[in-house]
């Protein structure tokens, strides 16, 4: 069961990244990049789940890459058009289109932000408090803890024992921490361009 009490906090994040116009950052066209990969990619992911008849219902959110590459304000909007995207895909419900761009996507990656101004702020800007700190541990914290609060909102793995729920969700967020942390050491080897967050006068300055 899906609530819909989601575009509550759905409208007032959208709300507050449209303030601070998410459109001045395409002004840098090699966002555009990583800007249509998310809406290429991510919404097949997303969908996965309703497209096959999947015993354990998890997916990667890719909340932490999206975040990286477009930066907070560009990505909230962005996880709307992927849940939609995803719903073209395989269609679903409103509010479960809703609860998607939220649990999978606005919740993770807001926690990400914060997480990492926190880590940036208390161990330093370098290029492997970056990519371990923001790409890797802030990922898996993030998503771990956007997918307890799911829990602890009523959502449940369909099929799952609910004592396990917790596990496999812990398990999931390493999937996606490894993979954005892998992402994002890549990029900033050889695309440091495709990063709205990264900043070689900041992150390279002390290492």
């Amino acid at each position: 069961m899906y609530a819909s009490w989601e575009w509550i906090p759905l409208l007032l994040a959208l709300g507050i990244a449209l303030f601070l116009r998410p459109w001045r950052m395409l002004r840098r066209t090699e966002l555009l990049t990583p800007l249509l990969a998310s809406l290429v990619i991510v919404p097949w992911v997303w969908a996965m789940p309703r497209l096959h008849t999947m015993p354990l219902q998890l997916t990667l959110t890719f909340s932490g890459i999206i975040l990286l590459t477009l930066g907070w304000p560009l990505a909230i909007p962005v996880f709307r058009l992927i849940a939609i995207i995803s719903g073209l895909l395989a269609p679903a419900p409103v509010a479960q289109l809703m609860a998607d761009a939220f649990w999978l996507g606005v919740l993770p990656a807001t926690f990400a932000m914060l997480l990492g101004a926190l880590v940036r702020r208390y161990l330093g800007p370098n290029i492997f408090v970056y990519t371990l700190g923001r790409g890797f541990f802030t990922t898996v914290a993030s998503v771990f803890a956007a997918a307890l609060l799911s829990e602890w909102a009523g959502y449940h793995l369909p099929n799952i024992d609910p004592s396990l729920t917790t596990i496999a969700h812990w398990l999931i967020a390493w999937g996606d921490g490894f993979m954005t942390g892998l992402l994002s050491a890549i990029f900033v080897a050889f695309r440091p361009q495709w990063l709205a967050t990264w900043s070689d006068e900041l992150y390279l300055r002390s290492s």
